[in-house]
């Protein structure tokens, strides 16, 4: 069986947010793999800790990705500042085709265009990916997951980090489907009353306010906060809401693009232009909603850049959404250079801490190793890019650790879906739910 073959049967997905099905990386052909160790979200350090702990498991899935791409070289990047983690990995690496690429602290480092030019010096065309520029980008988790698909270990379990309002921070391995609210019990509870989670990340991540939601493949983390917190109000003002105050109040300062990492970097997004177009109703909308198409949804003009607090990314989702309904495709400028004051306008991530108000939770969530008493798990069958798998179980059936529940569709993209408990199925439609009998 080939690695690609094996990455499909264990169902693994991108990891660090994007849920990418991994198995049609490995079939491609470059020339690096690149490792994604950066974890530029702020309180998240699920990575940092896997990699202190399975670095040989990590560099092991960069050789086996090297060798199905027929990639010459390895670049392992992780920030400079953690150095247990570097010494972990730097002692794993046997191979001299492999190097460590020490980072920044500042975000939004993981994003896979700055990633690449960071370790590589090579710039991904406008829309393009790095398969472009012959590079196959993977996030550390990924990385040991397919180290253990190649072992026949399918995917039914997430590193991740419950940091925040909690009463003892942790990263810990977590059954795929576990509850919000079983995994902050692992945390020791909340430490205030009333709470809402960002699940994901505090730039990127969603809020939920139900803690009944299930963790998936692709949840870095949970980030607890007080109800009253500014940033939960902030990503829960409707999007309605959103564009009514940046049409009555924006008053094109451009700190949103002056600050944006992409534009620095050298492409063509300018979300103060993009701010414009929700004043037009036809006319012109199309021309400056162009300025949107190549925005990494970072989140840093509307979290940290806008002097105003309004709500730039926003406007870029709504104008990429769009396009894409209109079937407009970016048609701006393809030179890329990047901006004189690209190292300059760096954001430091403490910077971005104080500006988002959680500096007072900044704490190392060290990894526990637990064995979490899950009694039920709900498991989405659409938790990845790509088509939902098909169930493959009923109600009624008992289910073991590993099972496929879930099975790509024929000639679509997708990702298997495996059970993470023991116990029997009592609901299956969008989701399966199993309890433990």
């Amino acid at each position: 069986m080939s690695l690609s073959d094996s990455i499909r049967a264990a169902g693994v997905v991108g990891a660090g947010g994007a849920g990418f099905p991994a198995h049609v990386k490995a079939a491609a052909r470059v020339d690096t793999v690149v490792a994604n160790g950066a974890e530029c979200e702020p309180l998240i350090h699920k990575d940092v800790e896997l990699i202190q702990r399975h670095a040989r498991e990590i560099v092991d899935g960069v050789k086996l990705l090297m060798a199905s791409t027929q990639a010459g070289k390895g670049i392992i990047g992780l920030k400079e500042k953690n150095t247990k983690a570097l010494q972990a990995v730097r002692a794993a690496v046997d191979d001299p085709r492999i190097s460590v690429f020490p980072l920044g602290d500042f975000y939004p480092s993981g994003d896979e265009y700055v990633l690449v030019f960071e370790a590589t010096g090579r710039l991904i065309p406008p829309g393009g990916i790095p398969l472009d520029v012959g590079v196959v980008v993977n996030n550390v988790e990924t990385l040991y997951n397919i180290t253990r698909a190649a072992r026949g270990t399918p995917v039914t379990e997430k590193m991740v980090t419950v940091a925040g309002a909690v009463r003892e921070p942790v990263s810990f391995f977590a059954p795929v489907g576990m509850s919000f609210q079983d995994a902050i019990a692992v945390a020791g509870g909340t430490s205030v009353k009333d709470v809402a989670v960002i699940a994901g990340g505090l730039m990127m991540g969603t809020l939920q306010r139900d803690l009944g939601g299930p963790i998936t493949k692709t949840c870095a983390g949970l980030i607890v906060l007080p109800l009253d917190h500014h940033l939960v109000q902030r990503k829960g003002t409707p999007e309605q809401s959103t564009h009514r105050i940046g049409k009555s109040a924006c008053d094109q300062c451009s700190y949103c693009t002056e600050l944006c990492p992409r534009y620095v970097l050298g492409y063509d997004v300018q979300p103060h232009k993009v701010m414009r177009s929700l004043g037009f109703t036809t006319t012109g909308e199309e021309f400056w909603n162009q300025y949107a198409s190549l925005c990494c949804a970072c989140g840093l003009c509307t979290l940290y850049a806008c002097p105003e607090s309004l709500f730039p990314k926003e406007a870029c989702d709504r104008s990429k959404l769009a396009m894409k309904k209109s079937g407009v495709e970016w048609s701006g400028r393809r030179e890329v250079i990047p901006h004189p004051m690209y190292e300059g306008r760096r954001t430091p991530l403490r910077q971005l801490m104080k500006r988002l108000g959680v500096v007072q939770y900044d704490a190392s969530a060290h990894f526990r190793t637990v064995s979490p008493d899950v009694s039920r798990v709900v498991i989405p069958l659409a938790q990845h890019i790509g088509s939902p798998a098909t169930p493959v179980v009923r109600a009624g059936e008992r289910v073991h650790v590993g099972q496929v529940i879930g099975e790509i569709p024929e000639r679509t993209l997708g990702a298997r879906i495996h059970s993470s408990i023991e116990g029997v199925v009592t609901r299956c439609d969008q989701e399966v739910v199993i309890e433990k009998a």
